[in-house]
């Protein structure tokens, strides 16, 4: 496999943490980084400017999620991650099951809709564009479970044990491709699952951990049977550069392991999320409860006092 294509040398020193987390940037997830985190910050620029607040919560984990992004493509841990499948586990399991949880808590779609101004009546701007596509039959069907579930375990045993990968990682291109998929695959997984954002498909709290479950024991499963393989199974890693001194199937037992741990931490990230998210919405609903009962309250004691004084003046 050529790797000149990726812009990298096959003469890599053994890895080490502090290798792997110089900086080695990657243009595309760089800009796409920088540009985020500054039309996030407008976004909250601009709702403070007019006496809005924004959760300082949401800001953080927003840009965490970008910066974790950054870490695993704009350091060396990308260029080690063409050469040892330990390493591109690891990248692949931030970018498709750490960076969406973040991101998404971050709520950037709700933010983007309440800072971009309501075009004048009769006329679309960005913010109904963005309305229409929320609402779109598109974005119906790829956010249904039906859809997101298969999709999750396809982007695993459909890439990894099949030529497509081998195919991938022969270009820049296709290994550039390959990371923006396990991204997007990640957030619509975890969109409906967890997402603060507004979305077409957005079921009971049970439903939702039920479409949780649903999709990681997979990652549990394809981790496994990479540790229990009994020679390289990935054609791309069978034979790693001399330099590394590493040897393919201990380098492959790692990425099985990495792969089957990793799917216990969104699982627990996501359920604590639920539970608060399931926690505020009782307590909204417990409030309007409340409301609803004073002003009935308040109605029924207004009549009884009108009949009171109906029966005072007709004593009179």
């Amino acid at each position: 496999m050529d790797h000149s294509g990726h812009g990298m040398t096959m003469d890599l020193p053994p890895f080490t943490l502090g290798r792997g987390l110089q900086w080695s940037t990657d243009p595309f997830f760089l800009v796409g980084c920088v540009l985020a985190l500054a039309l996030y910050g407008w976004g909250v620029l601009r709702l403070v400017r007019r006496g809005d607040r924004w959760p300082v919560g949401r800001t953080i984990s927003f840009t965490i999620g970008v910066l974790s992004i950054l870490l695993v493509m704009c350091t060396r841990l990308n260029d080690y991650g063409m050469v040892m499948f330990s390493v591109h586990m690891v990248q692949h399991m931030v970018i498709s099951m750490l960076s969406p949880i973040l991101l998404l808590l971050g709520a950037p779609i709700t933010l983007t809709l309440r800072a971009l101004p309501v075009a004048k009546r009769g006329h679309k701007g960005p913010r109904e564009v963005l309305l229409m596509f929320l609402h779109s039959r598109y974005l119906k069907v790829i956010t249904h479970p039906a859809f997101t579930i298969p999709l999750f375990i396809a982007s695993l045993y459909g890439l990894y044990f099949t030529p497509i990968f081998d195919f991938l990682m022969g270009s820049r291109i296709g290994h550039l491709s390959m990371m923006v998929h396990f991204l997007a695959v990640g957030l619509v997984f975890f969109w409906p699952i967890m997402g603060v954002d507004p979305g077409p498909h957005r079921p009971g709290y049970v439903m939702r951990m039920l479409e949780l479950f649903a999709g990681m024991p997979f990652h549990a499963f394809f981790g496994i049977a990479l540790m229990m393989a009994s020679g390289p199974m990935i054609g791309p890693y069978q034979n790693p550069p001399a330099s590394l001194g590493i040897d393919p199937l201990a380098d492959q037992t790692a990425a099985g392991g990495i792969a089957w741990a990793f799917s216990e931490v969104p699982s627990v990230l996501v359920l604590i999320a639920l539970l608060f998210q399931w926690y505020a919405s009782d307590q909204r609903q417990a409030r309007r409860s409340d409301r609803a009962a004073d002003r009935d309250g308040d109605k029924e004691l207004a009549a009884y006092n009108a009949y009171l004084a109906s029966l005072n003046a007709r004593s009179r």
